[in-house]
């Protein structure tokens, strides 16, 4: 049985375990949210540690701990502090943060939760009695000096949000168009069949083809980079409302700068409070450029899964690598599994993207979303997913992923749609009627112009070159 202590709030007494770090609001949000077991991101919690820690900075260079307010701090007690929110953004202390994603909307009880165990760890460095009444560095009245869950909570989903892309998202996305990119010019010459409504379409190279999804990558990393800046603007320093109320008029602006230094991105004081502390715009936009890239890696992994079809009663173009046995009941049977995982993933994020447009359309009302928990839990989610997603698929896929050079060849020659290169010499109608005669007789489009004397031999050889096919001609 699970040692107890007992905490006092403004609402009474709390059993709150022994040796925790946190406090009784924390424990009565434990007691009130036993929702889905899924406690905040740990990147969120870090997050939190670092704009608490700016806060702690802004407001001791500001005179505000040392020299206003009540209980003022030394400047020992102050690095006690500032080291304990270090600590948790360090991720030290990341057992203490129990409280559900489905929890109040506005994240107080998180916000509370890491007030707590910053004042209670900050007591203890300073070598005092972190379970004594007293709380000589407080949760309120210090850590949480010159905020409001409003303004400091969407400000640390926000930063958060921000550092998991530039470190994660960015990186293995810049990887993977690389990856496909090195395929791309390896299988240049390589010609094959290209397909439009799953039907047979005129030539392409498999280095064409896999360029293209290479641009798409390319273009996602664009994408993830303007869904890291749509989230650089803090609201901290709105306090409550969006008026500042209690704090500093540079605080919010000194807070954004201790940000951008710790992190190494470009955050800033939000334009206009009102706006920042009361909607969520910002955050949705984000995440609709990850709705974006879960498309975008849907259709490469469908297309890749589609070209690996067979082996033999496939097209079977690309070679994929095997993984795991594929079926319980068919031996030997070797399934596109990586291909299926990312499209799930695929799935998954574009389903959060609708919670997180449903949670900026309707969470904000007047001065308040009350979404955000869930809209920081499942950005997050949504980055951590594509990241891990991507490095999977470029480590047990891309990399191993080989070209059938005779599967691409051997479908070319018996394309109906060869006949378009004849367009030019002998016109549209006259190359149609000449596709269907050799659907009909089985026979290929050089076959028959050849048994016709459609064109001279140098001519025709001209105009069916499926290499001069794949790029305009003068």
């Amino acid at each position: 049985m699970t040692e107890m202590r007992t905490e006092r709030d403004s609402m009474g007494d709390v059993q709150v375990p022994a040796n925790a770090y946190y406090g009784a609001q924390t424990q009565r949000a434990v007691e009130n949210f036993p929702v889905s077991g899924w406690s905040l991101a740990p990147g969120l919690i870090h997050a939190m540690g670092v704009v608490k820690y700016a806060c702690g900075v802004a407001n001791r260079d500001l005179g505000k701990l040392t020299d206003t307010g009540k209980n003022r701090l030394d400047d020992s007690q102050i690095d006690a502090m500032l080291a304990a929110c270090r600590e948790v953004s360090e991720g030290k202390l990341d057992a203490e943060f129990p409280v559900d994603v489905f929890q109040t909307g506005s994240g107080t009880s998180s916000n509370m939760n890491v007030n707590e165990v910053i004042s209670n760890r900050a007591i203890e460095i300073h070598g005092g009695d972190r379970f004594a009444a007293e709380k000589v560095i407080h949760p309120n009245d210090h850590v949480n000096m010159g905020q409001s869950t409003n303004d400091t909570f969407p400000t640390a989903i926000h930063v958060a949000v921000g550092v998991a892309i530039e470190q994660q998202l960015i990186p293995a996305l810049t990887r993977m168009a690389e990856a496909l990119r090195q395929k791309a010019e390896q299988w240049d010459q390589i010609i094959k069949i290209g397909r439009t409504h799953l039907m047979d379409a005129t030539p392409l190279r498999l280095g064409q083809e896999i360029g293209g999804f290479a641009r798409q990558i390319e273009l996602s990393i664009k994408r993830a980079t303007q869904a890291r800046d749509a989230v650089l603007e803090l609201p901290v320093g709105g306090t409550a409302v969006g008026s500042g109320i209690n704090t500093h008029p540079e605080f919010g602006s000194r807070v954004a700068a201790v940000v951008a230094e710790e992190t190494g991105l470009d955050f800033i004081e939000a334009v206009d409070h009102f706006e920042a502390n009361a909607q969520r715009d910002g955050l949705v936009d984000s995440h609709g450029g990850l709705t974006t890239i879960a498309n975008t890696l849907f259709n490469v992994a469908n297309n890749i899964r589609w070209l690996g079809s067979g082996p033999r009663c496939g097209f079977f173009e690309l070679k994929l690598p095997s993984r795991q046995p594929g079926s319980s009941i068919m031996p030997g049977k070797v399934n596109p599994v990586m291909c299926e995982s990312m499209m799930q993933v695929a799935a998954r994020v574009i389903g959060n993207g609708q919670t997180i447009t449903m949670s900026g359309a309707a969470g904000g009302n007047f001065q308040r979303n009350i979404m955000m928990p869930v809209m920081g839990h499942v950005t997050l989610e949504s980055v951590q997913l594509l990241s891990s997603s991507i490095e999977s698929f470029i480590d047990f896929l891309i990399e191993d992923m080989e070209a059938n050079e005779e599967a691409c060849n051997g479908a070319v020659e018996q394309s109906l749609s060869m006949g378009t290169g004849l367009n030019p010499y002998i016109g549209y109608e006259k190359a149609s009627k000449l596709a269907k005669e050799a659907f009909a007789s089985g026979e290929t489009i050089r076959e028959l112009c050849q048994s016709q004397e459609i064109l001279p031999e140098e001519q025709l050889t001209e105009a069916l070159d499926p290499m001069r096919m794949t790029e305009p001609q003068e």
